[in-house]
């Protein structure tokens, strides 16, 4: 068995596991945990997922055809990471705390959580070898996002309610997506309703990168790369949570995970 057939059949069974625990206390569907590995499902792409915050990240990949793979970041080394790159078909960066925000040159606002450490160094060094040494599909989830125009030289508002006098944390609101965008493609529409928990958003927007997406407060909602031949897309929302009852929402990770096949 190769290295890659047997991470693949590891991951399904993490998966069917986490399914069925999920399954027990949700109204996600459990995985039976003695369906088989078809070879249908061993052609699946290897989806990365950049330190596990929450299992629904996992179930969302893996209804959307992919099979996930979770990162550890463990010490912070970044050891592994060039195995990470050539064995992986895409990468999902995940959701969570604050980007020190000395990474753009200021100092920390008061509301500012910043990543732990370790997850902080293992996490910058993935996101900048996987855009710099592959060409391969990148989903920014949230906090993902945020990395991604990070990693481009770009900035970020640390505190929405301080500077735009609105909160973004625990709501649903609206985003207006630019139709020339390949997010605007993907969904097939110009407007959305998306979940939003965060309290952090793009400033100074990174080079290579375009704005996509913004919400009626002016904030930035979407962005992704210059390049019309990479899938490189970061959302402030949280489209894994919304996947399961939200089509739309469907249809990008879909989308990525298609990218990532091909």
């Amino acid at each position: 068995m190769t290295r890659r057939s047997f991470l693949t059949s590891l991951s399904i069974l993490v998966a069917a596991c986490l399914g069925f625990f999920v399954g027990q206390n949700s109204n996600v569907n459990p995985t039976p945990a003695s369906s088989p590995i078809t070879e249908e499902k061993s052609e699946a792409p290897l989806i990365g997922i950049a330190s596990l915050t929450s299992e629904t990240y996992v179930l969302a990949i893996k209804e959307a055809g992919g099979i996930p793979i979770v990162l550890p970041n463990g010490d912070g080394s970044p050891d592994k990471i060039a195995e990470y790159l050539e064995l992986l078909d895409g990468l999902v960066m995940p959701g969570g705390a604050d980007i020190p925000p000395s990474e753009w040159g200021e100092e920390p606002h008061p509301t500012t959580k910043i990543l732990d450490k370790n997850r902080y160094l293992f996490e910058k060094a993935l996101i900048s070898a996987w855009i710099k040494k592959t060409n391969k599909p990148l989903l920014g989830i949230c906090l993902g996002s945020q990395w991604i125009n990070v990693a481009h030289g770009g900035s970020l508002i640390q505190d929405i309610p301080s500077e735009f006098g609105v909160n973004h944390r625990g709501v649903t609101h609206q985003v207006t997506l630019n139709p020339s965008s390949r997010l605007s493609k993907i969904f097939g529409e110009t407007e959305l309703q998306v979940n939003s928990l965060h309290h952090q958003a793009v400033g100074r927007l990174g080079e290579g990168l375009r704005l996509v997406a913004k919400s009626p407060n002016g904030i930035v909602e979407a962005t992704e790369t210059t390049d019309p031949d990479r899938f490189l897309i970061g959302v402030q929302w949280h489209p894994e949570k919304m996947a399961q009852k939200d089509p739309l929402q469907a249809k990008l990770l879909k989308a990525f995970v298609q990218a990532s096949r091909e």
